[in-house]
């Protein structure tokens, strides 16, 4: 593939709902353009960039790849990325080095719930975009529909570039509005100029002028020619538009069927024609760098040769066997044998300018996110803003030799994919593996089975529940034996109640002893025996907190005694103790933060009523959200990531912190109770 300049590149992200046809998009554009042969086919498992096992057997994308389409002497790097939700840090990568975006969506849906999500986040990046009505050749199809649903959404600043020429079974071509030049698509990848229907001119005409008044706000000279009732040369209206669209004043939309290759070719010229070039969106830190080489990794993937990092050059020339230095860890990094992605497919390249991609296998201290530059440079270059993680799971491993591997395989996944965290509950000794929902986590799972050899299962993360007591009791515990020579005795007297549960302090021991009836020596033995007695509760195995414990009274034998029987009978004061202070189990509560759409505030907090939490408070953003804070139990929240998913269709996010302790209720604290003497049995 030849070598490029900036002028020449477009690097434009692909978003859409899930099945909108991104990917049959870029197979289509691949051909095209003479890169392959045949038409890849998602369904087939035939894709240049579905290739990934995972992808194969759910016929979706699940990573961001990049895909050049070298065009009218250009090249289009398209950025595919993921529509299935769960999989929105690889969207969010794929944003960060576009400089622009193609929006999908289907002419029988219009604007979905991923529409309108990945337009969210074009928007916190402010990225152009154009618009492609995709699979016209449909039943039950219409794109006056699908425009009318755009414009409904996303405002009049949607406007159509083309029109369809046929709908349904009968689409067969696009008439450009702003040529008034037809083009059909009779099969294969030939193309053929039309003269335009005649049915269809008076729908050009309201379209065009529709474009027209749009597009010259963007100018004011050519705005005050155009309110003169001037005529415009298409000239003057490719300028406006190409002005428009570049500033975000102006979305254009096509209209194509991807699957047909129909619209395909005349996509890829809107695209040249009016999205910005890498040299036209270099950021500011970029263009203060000059000619010094500047990369930025943007993704990370183990592969048979080690870990591949694909990135974006955004400053100088990169050549074969650089040494950069990573602005991040301070490493030094050789930049040995340079690719140039095309998702399975690669090629070697020699050089790399600026605005362009390309990837090398094995940099040892560099991941995702990092900067890589020469030794002078310290400012790193914007990072991804990847979401937290909202859905939990425990793992564990099938076998000793799984768990071996297991901790090595957990770290190279989270370095792939920054939207997984791993993390050990201190509380429960549990490893945590979170991600942003259950597919999100089991494909992880299958990938690291495939790629590590590593065979985990997973589970619902255990609750770390706690015990304390409601009232005040008072029991001996008594431990003599002989066996011997020297035996062992200890007597002693506790006394128990309950601290109060916003207490800093979680325990409290006392020494009320007088007269030495227990001497000095035996009292720390004492305290020790209280301790580890607390540690696995009384009724479930949870720790005791919020308990005062005060030694009121003992007797000792002057040979018998020691510290470790009174450790032991301490133990034995507890355990008789406690059934007296009316034990019961507490359960973490969460603050729980939810952003939704208004119109499922009412189905949100009915649900949050369902799993034992109260609505502290409601506000709004200003934006047709309402933020909902709540307290919930954890135990109730362990899969509310697809709950609120299923209520707000993918719409609402939510996070959470712990907030505090609370009794948990009879009935609850009973299944609780029986399960634990289920596993001690």
């Amino acid at each position: 593939m030849k070598v490029y300049r900036a002028e020449q590149i477009r690097n434009v992200a692909l978003i859409s709902h899930v099945g909108a046809g991104k990917t049959s998009l870029v197979d289509a554009a691949l051909y095209d353009s003479g890169a392959v042969t045949r038409q890849g086919k998602v369904d087939e498992g035939s894709s240049i960039s579905d290739y990934d096992p995972d992808e194969l057997k759910r016929r979706m994308s699940l990573n961001a790849k990049v895909l050049p389409v070298e065009w009218r002497n250009h090249k289009i790097n398209f950025i595919d990325t993921p529509g299935y939700p769960d999989f929105v840090g690889e969207v969010k990568a794929g944003l960060r080095v576009a400089d622009a975006v193609l929006v999908v969506v289907t002419a029988e849906k219009g604007v979905e719930v991923g529409t309108e999500l990945t337009w969210q986040y074009a928007d916190e990046r402010n990225l152009p975009r154009i618009v492609l009505v995709n699979k016209l050749d449909r039943e039950n199809t219409s794109f006056n529909q699908a425009l009318d649903s755009l414009r409904k959404q996303f405002g009049s600043r949607v406007v159509p570039l083309q029109i369809p020429i046929g709908e349904q079974a009968g689409f067969k071509g696009v008439v450009d509005l702003v040529t008034q030049k037809g083009y059909t698509f009779d099969g294969g990848n030939k193309v053929q100029e039309i003269a335009v229907p005649a049915d269809l001119q008076a729908l050009i005409g309201n379209y065009r002028d529709q474009l027209i008044e749009s597009a010259v706000e963007s100018d004011d000279e050519i705005m005050e020619k155009f309110l003169d009732g001037a005529t415009l040369s298409n000239e003057e209206i490719l300028t406006v538009i190409k002005k428009g669209t570049r500033n975000n004043q102006l979305i254009p939309v096509l209209c194509g069927s991807a699957s047909k290759n129909i619209g395909v070719q005349t996509l890829l010229d809107a695209i040249v024609d009016y999205l910005p070039s890498a040299a036209e969106a270099t950021p500011e830190e970029a263009k203060a760098l000059g000619n010094t080489p500047s990369v930025f990794i943007f993704k990370t993937a183990a592969a048979q040769v080690g870990t591949i990092s694909t990135f974006r050059v955004y400053s100088g020339t990169l050549k074969a066997d650089t040494h950069l230095h990573n602005v991040r860890t301070k490493a030094d990094e050789r930049m040995s044998q340079l690719l140039t992605p095309r998702g399975k497919m690669q090629e070697p390249a020699t050089e790399i300018p600026a605005g362009d991609f390309g990837a090398v296998a094995k940099l040892a201290n560099t991941h995702t996110g990092d900067t890589l530059a020469s030794k002078e440079v310290t400012q790193a270059l914007e990072t991804i803003k990847f979401p937290a993680p909202c859905y939990t799971v425990a793992v564990t491993p099938k076998s000793q030799a799984d768990l071996d591997k297991m901790s090595n395989a957990l770290a190279h996944l989270v370095e792939d994919d920054r939207t997984l965290r791993v993390s050990r509950d201190p509380e429960t000794a549990e490893t945590l593996l979170s991600g942003m929902g259950e597919t999100h986590i089991q494909i992880a799972v299958e990938s690291i089975k495939r790629k590590y050899g590593v065979d985990l299962e997973i589970h619902d993360q255990r609750i770390a529940y706690r015990e304390t007591i409601r009232k005040k009791a008072r029991a001996n515990g008594r431990h003599k034996r002989q066996s011997g020579g020297h035996g062992q005795f200890g007597d002693v007297w506790l006394e128990v109640e309950p601290l109060p549960r916003d207490s800093e302090q979680t325990f409290v021991f006392e020494d009320r002893i007088v007269g030495g009836v227990v001497p000095g020596q035996f009292i720390p033995g004492v305290e020790k025996g209280v301790r580890e007695s607390l540690k696995k509760g009384f009724i479930s195995g949870n720790p005791m907190v919020y308990v005062k414990v005060a030694l009121v009274d003992g007797k000792y034998h002057p040979v018998d005694s020691s510290a470790q029987s009174f450790e032991i009978a301490a133990s034995l004061g507890m355990q008789e103790a406690i059934p007296l202070a009316n034990p019961v189990l507490l359960e973490p509560v969460m603050n729980v933060t939810i952003l939704v759409p208004e119109n499922n505030m009412g189905d949100v907090m009915s649900d949050i009523n369902t799993k034992r939490g109260r609505v502290m408070g409601m506000d709004s953003t200003g934006d047709g959200m309402q933020r909902i804070t709540a307290m919930v139990p954890q135990s109730e929240m362990l899969h509310y990531a697809t709950d609120l998913r299923s209520i707000t269709q993918g719409r609402g996010t939510f996070s959470m912190e712990f907030a505090h302790y609370e009794e948990v209720p009879a009935n609850i604290q009973q299944e609780l109770v029986t399960q634990h003497k289920k596993v001690e049995v």
